[in-house]
Protein backbone atom coordinates (compact mmCIF):
# COMPACT_ATOMS: atom_id res chain seq x y z
CA UNK A 1 0.00 0.00 0.00
CA UNK A 2 1.17 3.60 -0.68
CA UNK A 3 1.83 4.23 3.39
CA UNK A 4 4.03 0.97 2.97
CA UNK A 5 6.72 1.91 0.44
CA UNK A 6 10.45 2.36 1.78
CA UNK A 7 12.32 5.36 2.13
CA UNK A 8 14.26 4.50 -1.50
CA UNK A 9 10.44 3.59 -3.60
CA UNK A 10 8.96 6.80 -1.58
CA UNK A 11 11.90 9.29 -3.10
CA UNK A 12 11.44 7.75 -6.13
CA UNK A 13 7.85 8.17 -6.54
CA UNK A 14 8.14 11.57 -5.80
CA UNK A 15 10.77 12.41 -8.57
CA UNK A 16 9.27 10.71 -10.69
CA UNK A 17 5.83 12.95 -9.90
CA UNK A 18 7.70 15.70 -9.71
CA UNK A 19 9.29 15.44 -13.42
CA UNK A 20 5.78 14.32 -14.81
CA UNK A 21 4.00 17.59 -13.49
CA UNK A 22 4.83 20.83 -13.66
CA UNK A 23 5.43 22.33 -10.05
CA UNK A 24 2.80 25.44 -10.41
CA UNK A 25 -0.45 24.94 -10.32
CA UNK A 26 -1.02 27.50 -13.36
CA UNK A 27 0.58 25.27 -15.38
CA UNK A 28 -2.01 22.87 -14.96
CA UNK A 29 -4.11 24.02 -17.45
CA UNK A 30 -4.38 22.07 -21.09
CA UNK A 31 -3.81 24.69 -24.09
CA UNK A 32 -6.88 23.19 -26.44
CA UNK A 33 -6.61 25.68 -28.96
CA UNK A 34 -8.13 24.23 -32.13
CA UNK A 35 -10.99 21.97 -30.68
CA UNK A 36 -14.17 23.49 -31.97
CA UNK A 37 -12.50 23.44 -35.48
CA UNK A 38 -10.30 20.19 -35.57
CA UNK A 39 -11.86 18.67 -32.61
CA UNK A 40 -9.79 17.07 -29.60
CA UNK A 41 -5.89 16.37 -30.33
CA UNK A 42 -4.92 13.49 -28.25
CA UNK A 43 -1.53 15.16 -27.65
CA UNK A 44 -2.47 17.96 -25.25
CA UNK A 45 -3.78 15.16 -23.39
CA UNK A 46 -0.71 12.74 -23.52
CA UNK A 47 0.79 14.22 -20.58
CA UNK A 48 -2.14 13.26 -18.21
CA UNK A 49 -2.75 9.95 -19.99
CA UNK A 50 0.98 9.32 -18.79
CA UNK A 51 0.27 9.89 -15.35
CA UNK A 52 -2.43 6.68 -15.07
CA UNK A 53 -0.36 4.42 -13.34
CA UNK A 54 -0.40 6.73 -10.17
CA UNK A 55 -3.05 8.65 -7.99
CA UNK A 56 -3.83 11.60 -8.87
CA UNK A 57 -2.59 14.40 -6.33
CA UNK A 58 -0.90 17.36 -6.09
CA UNK A 59 0.27 16.56 -2.16
CA UNK A 60 0.46 12.63 -1.77
CA UNK A 61 -0.39 13.31 2.19
CA UNK A 62 -3.68 14.66 1.18
CA UNK A 63 -6.27 11.57 0.32
CA UNK A 64 -8.25 11.10 -3.12
CA UNK A 65 -12.15 11.41 -2.07
CA UNK A 66 -14.37 9.46 -4.30
CA UNK A 67 -17.99 9.48 -4.37
CA UNK A 68 -19.69 6.69 -5.43
CA UNK A 69 -23.58 5.23 -5.40
CA UNK A 70 -25.04 2.86 -7.56
CA UNK A 71 -28.56 1.67 -9.13
CA UNK A 72 -29.61 -1.97 -8.66
CA UNK A 73 -31.31 -2.66 -11.99
CA UNK A 74 -32.06 -6.75 -11.33
CA UNK A 75 -32.26 -9.12 -8.48
CA UNK A 76 -31.06 -11.76 -10.95
CA UNK A 77 -30.86 -15.10 -8.39
CA UNK A 78 -31.58 -15.85 -5.26
CA UNK A 79 -29.49 -19.43 -3.99
CA UNK A 80 -30.32 -20.40 -0.72
CA UNK A 81 -28.18 -23.76 -0.72
CA UNK A 82 -25.31 -21.64 -1.49
CA UNK A 83 -26.09 -18.31 0.53
CA UNK A 84 -25.49 -16.28 -3.15
CA UNK A 85 -27.26 -12.92 -4.33
CA UNK A 86 -26.86 -12.37 -8.03
CA UNK A 87 -27.83 -9.03 -9.28
CA UNK A 88 -27.20 -6.40 -11.76
CA UNK A 89 -25.90 -3.39 -10.71
CA UNK A 90 -25.36 0.56 -12.49
CA UNK A 91 -21.97 1.60 -10.30
CA UNK A 92 -20.95 5.14 -10.25
CA UNK A 93 -17.83 6.55 -9.14
CA UNK A 94 -16.97 10.41 -9.17
CA UNK A 95 -13.64 12.09 -8.39
CA UNK A 96 -11.21 14.68 -9.36
CA UNK A 97 -8.40 14.95 -11.60
CA UNK A 98 -6.38 18.37 -10.34
CA UNK A 99 -3.83 17.80 -13.46
CA UNK A 100 -7.27 17.72 -15.85
CA UNK A 101 -8.19 21.41 -16.31
CA UNK A 102 -9.34 23.62 -19.49
CA UNK A 103 -10.89 26.85 -20.41
CA UNK A 104 -14.04 25.74 -21.90
CA UNK A 105 -14.27 29.63 -23.82
CA UNK A 106 -11.20 29.00 -25.49
CA UNK A 107 -11.87 25.39 -26.07
CA UNK A 108 -15.22 26.27 -28.15
CA UNK A 109 -17.74 26.00 -25.25
CA UNK A 110 -16.47 22.46 -25.04
CA UNK A 111 -17.20 21.47 -20.87
CA UNK A 112 -16.82 18.08 -21.05
CA UNK A 113 -15.41 15.19 -22.94
CA UNK A 114 -15.41 11.38 -22.73
CA UNK A 115 -11.84 9.52 -22.66
CA UNK A 116 -11.61 5.78 -22.55
CA UNK A 117 -10.69 4.72 -19.30
CA UNK A 118 -7.60 2.95 -20.44
CA UNK A 119 -6.18 6.26 -20.10
CA UNK A 120 -7.35 7.25 -16.86
CA UNK A 121 -6.24 6.13 -13.56
CA UNK A 122 -9.51 4.31 -11.78
CA UNK A 123 -10.53 3.73 -8.35
CA UNK A 124 -10.07 0.16 -7.02
CA UNK A 125 -13.40 -0.09 -5.63
CA UNK A 126 -14.74 -3.57 -5.09
CA UNK A 127 -17.22 -5.33 -3.19
CA UNK A 128 -16.41 -7.35 -0.15
CA UNK A 129 -19.15 -9.80 -0.57
CA UNK A 130 -17.93 -10.42 -4.31
CA UNK A 131 -17.29 -14.01 -4.94
CA UNK A 132 -16.93 -13.67 -8.59
CA UNK A 133 -14.51 -12.38 -10.76
CA UNK A 134 -15.73 -8.78 -11.98
CA UNK A 135 -17.19 -8.85 -15.32
CA UNK A 136 -17.04 -5.26 -16.84
CA UNK A 137 -17.30 -5.19 -20.65
CA UNK A 138 -13.68 -3.41 -22.18
CA UNK A 139 -13.86 -0.42 -23.72
CA UNK A 140 -16.10 1.79 -21.37
CA UNK A 141 -15.18 5.66 -21.57
CA UNK A 142 -15.69 8.22 -18.40
CA UNK A 143 -16.80 12.05 -18.68
CA UNK A 144 -13.98 14.55 -18.11
CA UNK A 145 -15.43 17.44 -16.99
CA UNK A 146 -13.34 21.00 -17.95
CA UNK A 147 -12.58 21.43 -13.95
CA UNK A 148 -11.32 17.96 -13.14
CA UNK A 149 -14.10 16.01 -12.08
CA UNK A 150 -14.51 12.44 -13.45
CA UNK A 151 -17.71 10.57 -13.80
CA UNK A 152 -17.16 6.79 -14.39
CA UNK A 153 -20.27 4.45 -14.94
CA UNK A 154 -20.07 0.81 -15.62
CA UNK A 155 -22.71 -1.94 -15.13
CA UNK A 156 -21.72 -5.13 -12.86
CA UNK A 157 -22.79 -8.33 -12.76
CA UNK A 158 -22.36 -9.48 -8.82
CA UNK A 159 -22.44 -12.42 -7.21
CA UNK A 160 -22.49 -11.65 -3.79
CA UNK A 161 -22.36 -13.35 -0.14
CA UNK A 162 -25.72 -13.39 1.57
CA UNK A 163 -26.98 -14.68 5.03
CA UNK A 164 -30.08 -15.90 3.89
CA UNK A 165 -33.17 -17.13 6.31
CA UNK A 166 -35.20 -19.84 5.02
CA UNK A 167 -37.65 -20.63 8.27
CA UNK A 168 -40.76 -18.68 6.67
CA UNK A 169 -40.59 -19.51 3.23
CA UNK A 170 -42.38 -18.89 0.90
CA UNK A 171 -43.29 -15.68 3.09
CA UNK A 172 -39.81 -14.74 3.84
CA UNK A 173 -37.55 -11.34 3.63
CA UNK A 174 -34.08 -11.11 3.44
CA UNK A 175 -31.12 -8.62 4.38
CA UNK A 176 -28.09 -8.70 2.20
CA UNK A 177 -25.47 -6.54 2.40
CA UNK A 178 -23.30 -4.63 -0.42
CA UNK A 179 -19.70 -3.50 1.13
CA UNK A 180 -17.67 -1.01 -1.58
CA UNK A 181 -14.10 -0.71 -0.16
CA UNK A 182 -10.62 -0.11 -1.58
CA UNK A 183 -8.28 -3.27 -2.11
CA UNK A 184 -5.05 -1.20 -2.14
CA UNK A 185 -5.54 2.29 -0.77
CA UNK A 186 -6.11 3.06 3.21
CA UNK A 187 -7.57 5.77 4.66
CA UNK A 188 -4.68 8.20 4.41
CA UNK A 189 -4.86 7.98 1.16
CA UNK A 190 -8.44 7.72 -0.50
CA UNK A 191 -11.73 8.66 1.46
CA UNK A 192 -15.30 7.30 0.14
CA UNK A 193 -18.54 9.31 -0.07
CA UNK A 194 -22.12 9.36 -1.19
CA UNK A 195 -23.09 10.76 -4.44
CA UNK A 196 -26.43 11.02 -3.47
CA UNK A 197 -28.31 10.24 -0.59
CA UNK A 198 -28.87 6.64 0.33
CA UNK A 199 -32.86 7.28 0.01
CA UNK A 200 -32.75 8.52 -3.76
CA UNK A 201 -30.23 5.26 -4.64
CA UNK A 202 -33.58 3.04 -3.10
CA UNK A 203 -35.91 5.10 -5.22
CA UNK A 204 -34.27 5.07 -8.26
CA UNK A 205 -33.75 0.96 -7.75
CA UNK A 206 -37.69 0.63 -7.35
CA UNK A 207 -38.28 2.56 -10.31
CA UNK A 208 -35.99 0.87 -13.21
CA UNK A 209 -35.75 -2.29 -11.72
CA UNK A 210 -36.13 -5.05 -14.39
CA UNK A 211 -37.25 -8.10 -13.11
CA UNK A 212 -40.83 -8.56 -11.59
CA UNK A 213 -39.99 -12.33 -11.08
CA UNK A 214 -39.79 -14.31 -7.88
CA UNK A 215 -38.13 -11.00 -5.54
CA UNK A 216 -39.13 -7.63 -5.19
CA UNK A 217 -36.31 -4.46 -3.43
CA UNK A 218 -38.19 -3.52 -0.49
CA UNK A 219 -35.55 -0.70 0.94
CA UNK A 220 -32.40 0.32 0.77
CA UNK A 221 -29.95 1.52 4.15
CA UNK A 222 -26.10 2.40 4.72
CA UNK A 223 -23.34 2.21 7.43
CA UNK A 224 -20.04 3.47 7.20
CA UNK A 225 -17.84 1.15 9.54
CA UNK A 226 -14.11 1.38 9.19
CA UNK A 227 -12.62 -2.47 7.96
CA UNK A 228 -9.36 -2.75 9.68
CA UNK A 229 -7.00 -5.02 8.35
CA UNK A 230 -3.90 -6.35 10.91
CA UNK A 231 -2.36 -2.50 11.23
CA UNK A 232 -4.46 -0.62 7.94
CA UNK A 233 -7.26 0.72 7.95
CA UNK A 234 -9.78 0.95 5.11
CA UNK A 235 -12.65 3.13 4.58
CA UNK A 236 -15.80 1.50 3.55
CA UNK A 237 -19.47 2.02 2.91
CA UNK A 238 -21.92 -0.68 3.68
CA UNK A 239 -25.15 -1.33 1.90
CA UNK A 240 -27.72 -3.34 3.00
CA UNK A 241 -30.32 -4.29 0.49
CA UNK A 242 -33.74 -5.56 1.85
CA UNK A 243 -36.41 -7.86 -0.32
CA UNK A 244 -38.79 -9.40 -0.52
CA UNK A 245 -40.22 -13.07 -1.95
CA UNK A 246 -43.31 -13.10 -4.10
CA UNK A 247 -45.33 -16.25 -2.45
CA UNK A 248 -47.97 -16.34 -4.86
CA UNK A 249 -46.26 -19.01 -6.67
CA UNK A 250 -45.91 -21.18 -4.16
CA UNK A 251 -49.03 -20.35 -2.20
CA UNK A 252 -51.00 -21.72 -5.54
CA UNK A 253 -48.75 -24.82 -6.73
CA UNK A 254 -48.05 -25.73 -2.34
CA UNK A 255 -50.03 -24.33 -0.30
CA UNK A 256 -53.71 -24.69 -2.34
CA UNK A 257 -53.31 -28.19 -3.10
CA UNK A 258 -52.15 -29.44 0.39
CA UNK A 259 -54.64 -27.87 1.45
CA UNK A 260 -57.49 -29.26 -0.60
CA UNK A 261 -55.80 -32.90 -0.01
CA UNK A 262 -55.88 -32.62 3.93
CA UNK A 263 -59.27 -31.07 4.03
CA UNK A 264 -60.76 -34.43 1.57
CA UNK A 265 -58.85 -36.36 4.12
CA UNK A 266 -60.92 -34.67 6.86
CA UNK A 267 -64.35 -35.32 4.88
CA UNK A 268 -63.64 -38.72 4.37
CA UNK A 269 -64.51 -39.59 8.21
CA UNK A 270 -68.12 -38.71 6.68
CA UNK A 271 -67.53 -42.36 5.01
CA UNK A 272 -69.40 -44.81 6.67
CA UNK A 273 -67.59 -46.63 9.58
CA UNK A 274 -69.15 -50.05 7.81
CA UNK A 275 -68.18 -48.93 4.21
CA UNK A 276 -65.06 -50.94 2.49
CA UNK A 277 -64.31 -47.74 0.84
CA UNK A 278 -63.24 -45.27 3.67
CA UNK A 279 -59.71 -47.48 3.98
CA UNK A 280 -58.54 -47.83 -0.03
CA UNK A 281 -59.79 -44.14 -0.18
CA UNK A 282 -57.73 -42.88 2.59
CA UNK A 283 -54.83 -44.69 1.05
CA UNK A 284 -54.99 -43.09 -2.25
CA UNK A 285 -55.64 -39.67 -0.62
CA UNK A 286 -51.54 -40.78 1.34
CA UNK A 287 -49.89 -42.24 -1.98
CA UNK A 288 -51.61 -38.80 -4.20
CA UNK A 289 -50.21 -36.64 -1.40
CA UNK A 290 -46.53 -38.13 -1.28
CA UNK A 291 -46.65 -37.85 -5.44
CA UNK A 292 -47.75 -34.12 -4.65
CA UNK A 293 -44.57 -34.01 -2.19
CA UNK A 294 -42.35 -35.68 -4.35
CA UNK A 295 -43.22 -33.48 -7.95
CA UNK A 296 -43.11 -30.21 -5.65
CA UNK A 297 -39.64 -30.89 -4.58
CA UNK A 298 -38.37 -29.15 -6.53
CA UNK A 299 -39.63 -25.45 -5.30
CA UNK A 300 -38.32 -26.43 -2.10
CA UNK A 301 -35.23 -24.62 -1.07
CA UNK A 302 -32.57 -27.29 -0.77
CA UNK A 303 -31.16 -26.79 2.36
CA UNK A 304 -32.06 -26.11 5.65
CA UNK A 305 -35.78 -26.30 7.59
CA UNK A 306 -38.08 -23.87 6.05
CA UNK A 307 -41.80 -23.52 8.15
CA UNK A 308 -43.29 -24.89 5.24
CA UNK A 309 -41.50 -28.31 5.25
CA UNK A 310 -42.85 -28.64 9.01
CA UNK A 311 -46.11 -28.08 7.62
CA UNK A 312 -46.38 -30.46 4.87
CA UNK A 313 -44.78 -33.01 7.31
CA UNK A 314 -47.45 -32.44 9.70
CA UNK A 315 -50.01 -32.72 6.94
CA UNK A 316 -48.38 -35.66 5.85
CA UNK A 317 -48.53 -37.42 9.57
CA UNK A 318 -52.32 -36.38 10.12
CA UNK A 319 -53.18 -38.67 7.10
CA UNK A 320 -51.27 -41.31 8.54
CA UNK A 321 -53.33 -40.93 11.63
CA UNK A 322 -56.83 -40.91 9.92
CA UNK A 323 -55.93 -44.19 8.11
CA UNK A 324 -54.68 -45.38 11.33
CA UNK A 325 -57.73 -44.85 12.99
CA UNK A 326 -59.68 -45.97 10.33
CA UNK A 327 -57.85 -49.42 10.70
CA UNK A 328 -58.65 -48.97 14.22
CA UNK A 329 -62.52 -48.11 13.73
CA UNK A 330 -62.74 -51.16 10.97
CA UNK A 331 -61.20 -53.69 13.39
CA UNK A 332 -63.53 -52.95 16.11
CA UNK A 333 -66.51 -53.40 13.59
CA UNK A 334 -64.99 -56.53 12.56
CA UNK A 335 -64.74 -58.16 16.03
CA UNK A 336 -67.72 -56.90 16.97
CA UNK A 337 -69.68 -58.72 13.87
CA UNK A 338 -67.55 -62.35 14.27
CA UNK A 339 -66.21 -62.94 17.63
CA UNK A 340 -66.92 -60.41 20.06
CA UNK A 341 -65.49 -60.40 24.00
CA UNK A 342 -67.30 -59.71 27.06
CA UNK A 343 -67.24 -55.82 27.29
CA UNK A 344 -66.46 -55.03 30.75
CA UNK A 345 -68.76 -52.80 33.14
CA UNK A 346 -66.48 -49.98 33.34
CA UNK A 347 -66.81 -49.57 29.52
CA UNK A 348 -70.76 -50.39 29.31
CA UNK A 349 -71.15 -47.57 31.93
CA UNK A 350 -69.04 -45.56 29.86
CA UNK A 351 -70.68 -46.25 26.17
CA UNK A 352 -74.37 -45.44 28.16
CA UNK A 353 -73.69 -42.35 29.75
CA UNK A 354 -71.47 -40.62 26.52
CA UNK A 355 -74.94 -41.97 24.79
CA UNK A 356 -77.55 -40.58 26.73
CA UNK A 357 -79.43 -37.62 26.02
CA UNK A 358 -78.07 -34.53 27.63
CA UNK A 359 -74.30 -35.83 28.17
CA UNK A 360 -71.47 -36.05 26.01
CA UNK A 361 -73.38 -36.77 22.33
CA UNK A 362 -76.20 -35.14 21.14
CA UNK A 363 -79.58 -37.11 20.78
CA UNK A 364 -79.29 -37.23 17.54
CA UNK A 365 -76.05 -39.31 17.78
CA UNK A 366 -78.19 -41.72 20.49
CA UNK A 367 -81.24 -42.28 18.05
CA UNK A 368 -78.15 -43.20 15.17
CA UNK A 369 -76.33 -44.73 16.60
CA UNK A 370 -78.27 -47.22 18.94
CA UNK A 371 -80.61 -48.38 16.15
CA UNK A 372 -83.58 -50.93 15.76
CA UNK A 373 -80.70 -53.79 16.91
CA UNK A 374 -79.76 -51.52 20.25
CA UNK A 375 -83.00 -50.99 21.88
CA UNK A 376 -82.70 -50.83 25.37
CA UNK A 377 -85.96 -53.09 25.71
CA UNK A 378 -83.51 -55.78 24.38
CA UNK A 379 -80.72 -55.43 26.98
CA UNK A 380 -81.10 -57.25 29.99
CA UNK A 381 -80.65 -55.02 33.05
CA UNK A 382 -80.50 -51.83 30.68
CA UNK A 383 -83.48 -49.57 31.18
CA UNK A 384 -84.99 -46.34 29.60
CA UNK A 385 -81.80 -43.91 28.98
CA UNK A 386 -84.33 -41.32 31.05
CA UNK A 387 -84.50 -43.39 34.39
CA UNK A 388 -81.08 -43.96 34.44
CA UNK A 389 -80.20 -40.55 34.04
CA UNK A 390 -78.08 -39.85 37.72
CA UNK A 391 -77.78 -42.97 38.83
CA UNK A 392 -74.97 -45.49 39.14
CA UNK A 393 -75.17 -49.22 38.18
CA UNK A 394 -75.86 -51.58 40.67
CA UNK A 395 -74.25 -55.24 41.48
CA UNK A 396 -76.68 -57.31 40.04
CA UNK A 397 -76.58 -55.38 36.74
CA UNK A 398 -72.53 -55.00 36.00
CA UNK A 399 -73.13 -58.89 37.07
CA UNK A 400 -75.28 -60.00 34.60
CA UNK A 401 -73.41 -57.33 31.87
CA UNK A 402 -70.44 -59.03 32.81
CA UNK A 403 -71.71 -62.20 32.67
CA UNK A 404 -72.96 -64.44 30.32
CA UNK A 405 -76.52 -62.12 30.47
CA UNK A 406 -76.42 -61.20 27.02
CA UNK A 407 -76.51 -62.94 23.68
CA UNK A 408 -74.18 -62.44 21.27
CA UNK A 409 -76.36 -60.55 19.02
CA UNK A 410 -76.82 -57.97 21.70
CA UNK A 411 -73.09 -57.61 23.00
CA UNK A 412 -71.92 -56.93 18.99
CA UNK A 413 -74.27 -54.08 18.94
CA UNK A 414 -72.76 -52.81 21.80
CA UNK A 415 -69.10 -52.92 20.48
CA UNK A 416 -70.88 -51.56 17.23
CA UNK A 417 -71.82 -48.69 18.96
CA UNK A 418 -68.75 -48.35 20.89
CA UNK A 419 -67.00 -48.29 17.51
CA UNK A 420 -69.22 -45.30 16.16
CA UNK A 421 -68.97 -43.33 19.21
CA UNK A 422 -65.00 -43.75 19.41
CA UNK A 423 -65.21 -43.04 15.82
CA UNK A 424 -66.80 -39.97 16.06
CA UNK A 425 -64.34 -39.62 19.33
CA UNK A 426 -61.26 -39.33 17.08
CA UNK A 427 -62.83 -37.03 14.32
CA UNK A 428 -63.36 -34.45 16.87
CA UNK A 429 -60.02 -34.85 18.38
CA UNK A 430 -58.55 -34.84 14.56
CA UNK A 431 -60.38 -31.84 13.72
CA UNK A 432 -59.30 -29.93 17.19
CA UNK A 433 -55.49 -30.96 16.03
CA UNK A 434 -55.62 -30.03 12.91
CA UNK A 435 -57.26 -26.67 13.39
CA UNK A 436 -54.83 -25.93 16.11
CA UNK A 437 -51.60 -26.86 14.25
CA UNK A 438 -52.79 -24.78 10.98
CA UNK A 439 -53.47 -21.67 13.33
CA UNK A 440 -49.81 -22.03 14.92
CA UNK A 441 -48.21 -21.93 11.56
CA UNK A 442 -50.49 -18.83 10.04
CA UNK A 443 -49.63 -17.33 13.05
CA UNK A 444 -45.41 -17.84 12.97
CA UNK A 445 -45.43 -16.74 8.95
CA UNK A 446 -47.26 -13.56 10.11
CA UNK A 447 -44.60 -13.19 12.75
Amino acid sequence: MEGGWPSGGAFLLCLTVNLLLPGRSNTFTINCSGFDRHGVDPAVFQTIFNQKDFRPVINYSIPTQVNISFTLSAILDVDAQLQLLTSFLWFKMIWTNPFISWDPEKCGAISKLTVTTENLWLPDIFIVESMDVDQTPEGLSAYVTNDGHIVYNKPMRVTSICSLDIFYFPFDQQNCTLTFSSFLYTVENMLLGMEKEVWEIADTSRDIVRTQGEWELLGINKATPKMSVGSSLFDQIMFYVAIRRRPSLYVINLLVPSSFLISIDALSFYLPAESENRAPFKITLLLGYNVFLLMMNKLLPASGTPLISVYFALCLSLMVVSLLETIFITYLLHMATTQPPPMPPWLYSLLFLCTSPGKCCPVALWNENTGPGLMSTHLPGLKEPGQLVGKELGSREAELIGGSGLTSTQLADLWVQFSHMMDTFLFRLYLIFLASSIITVIVLWNT
